[in-house]
């Protein structure tokens, strides 16, 4: 018997805990004079609402760059611009220019996590169901289960509901425009991943992928036939969205390049605060951020991060299939986490969006990272006094991930996509059959680490010559977690054209 009636039940289920962590404090409350994240948003919405828009992005008397400057593409100005028609007719206390800094009150905290929420609802949730309904060979029972588990996935939602930010917007296009090529709806998963893009550059994380899988159909389908016209067609699809996203910023040369310096502050340094990445772990032993020049950060950062992605995007290219193209989004969204340039710990949420997409396929796996990468952010969610909730949120996702996809019985090497791996390996190594038995091991000292370390930092004050000795050591632990998963995702994209070259044979 069909059980589709279960799905509204699912998402009313992430809706409620969703609306119940917003209800708990927000960044930067009630501390002058910068706040925080929400007083970012709402900033925004103030600028876009009585500055024209050539000034929403310059440093002016209105617009002092320096509090909270729009640093996002145009879309997320836009989409401010739209929130703020709505505070000004409800409240326009609450976007006044220059008197409204630091506006708090529960009126307007009720105001933002409900536009929060209506984004969330109308763009990420849709996208996820759908692409929950999608999945092949699996049973209607399984579908409801993944999405209840990808919903209740606990970084986005203390991200977005607790810290308060709208990543459920560019997420949301991008998972809209995952599903669309992946169906073949070429060209309307280009347009939803280029408003994923204009809403927030850090969607680049995903871009390569995109690229290479879109190239290698057109490289499938004939240069010389209809894969040409796919490209051309492609390029017109791109060019013209970004064309209408940003036409009010090309008015003027030195407009258009004021965004783009403002999208990607260089001068920011290698990366901020405290981010499980290559460079902010290895900074503890050489502070390669006082050592090296700027543009030698830079260098270094793209090289490593184009070589790490390298193999994998090489493969999609040549080997274009929907499978694929799902676990180089985890690879190249992983590379671009651990080695790029200006990395914030929020950016993890871009790796934990395909690895929600692989929840069906890889479950032991999957739930393993996604309850990593929810960790690695826990010196930002105590700043924000969201343990509680983030220890009840991760609970919750963990007891859904165990109880619907039984992780514990997921660990053979079929299971976890190592069966080419081993026996490749065994071809040197004949004994070499423990590797399930080393994962599981790894996993529960890895558990272990995590409780303590959590227990560690909320009860134990630091050594007042190492301030940030727990947080640190939090960003290298999950910093070791995220190399291994590297390692572990880039072997099943390498190995997997075994597969399925003997599939083919067996056919």
């Amino acid at each position: 018997m069909e059980k589709w009636y279960l799905m509204p039940v699912v998402v009313l289920i992430g809706l409620t805990v969703r609306w119940t962590v917003s209800l708990n404090s927000y960044s930067g409350a009630g501390k002058p004079p910068m706040f925080g994240d929400y007083e970012a948003q709402r900033h925004w919405q103030e600028i876009t609402f009585n500055l024209p828009v050539k000034q929403w992005y310059f440093n002016t008397s209105d617009n002092n760059l320096q509090y909270w400057g729009l640093d996002y593409p145009p879309l997320t100005a836009y989409h401010s611009l739209l929130c703020a028609y709505m505070a000004k007719f409800i409240n326009p206390d609450w976007i006044a220019l220059h008197t409204s800094r630091g506006y708090e009150s529960q009126a307007h905290k009720l105001f933002m996590r409900t536009t929060v929420f209506i984004a969330d609802l109308l763009i990420y949730i849709p996208a996820l169901i759908l692409y929950c309904c999608c999945l092949k060979e699996t049973s209607t029972k399984r579908k409801i289960t993944n999405a209840l588990c990808i919903l209740l996935y606990p970084g986005l939602i203390l991200i977005d509901y607790g810290h308060f930010q709208y990543n459920s917007v560019s997420l949301g296009f991008a998972l809209w425009g995952i599903l669309g090529v992946s169906c073949d709806w070429d060209l309307l998963g280009s347009l939803a991943f280029c408003l994923a893009i204009n809403y927030k550059q850090m969607e680049l994380y995903h871009s390569l992928p995109f690229f290479c899988f879109l190239l290698g159909k057109c490289f499938k389908k004939g240069l010389k036939g209809k894969g040409f016209v796919l490209l051309i067609k492609l390029a017109c699809t791109v060019v013209a969205s970004f064309i209408v996203c940003w036409l009010p910023f090309f008015a003027e040369r030195e407009q258009t390049l004021q965004v783009l310096r403002r999208l990607f502050p260089v001068d920011r340094g290698l990366f901020e605060d405290k981010v499980a990445n290559i460079w902010c772990s290895f900074n503890v032993f050489l502070k390669i951020k006082d050592i090296l020049p700027r543009h030698i950060q830079v260098i270094i950062s793209f090289c490593f991060t184009f070589l790490s992605l390298l193999p994998a995007c090489i493969k999609l290219t040549l080997q274009p299939s929907p499978k694929g193209f799902r676990f180089t989004l985890v690879s190249c969204a992983l590379s671009f986490f651990l080695f790029s340039f200006q990395v914030h710990e929020k950016s993890i949420l871009l790796v934990s969006l395909p690895v929600c997409l692989v929840l069906n396929e890889i479950p032991f796996i999957s739930t393993w990272f996604l309850l990593v990468s929810t960790f690695s952010m826990l010196p930002l969610l105590l700043k924000d006094e969201l343990l509680m909730p983030s220890v009840v949120t991760t609970m919750a996702f963990f007891i859904a991930c165990a109880t619907s996809f039984s992780i514990f019985e997921k660990t053979s090497e079929e299971e976890l996509q190592l069966k080419s791996f081993s026996i490749s390996v065994r071809k040197c190594l004949p004994y070499f059959t423990f590797l399930p038995r080393i994962i599981q091991h790894l996993f529960l000292i890895s558990v272990i680490a995590m409780v303590l370390l959590t227990l560690m930092t909320v009860t134990l004050d630091p050594p007042q010559k190492l301030p940030d000795l727990f947080s640190v050591v939090v960003c290298f632990v999950s910093c070791l977690h995220f190399l291994f998963f590297l390692v572990y995702f880039n072997i099943i994209i390498m190995w997997d054209f075994r597969n399925g070259r003997n599939q083919k044979k067996i056919n």
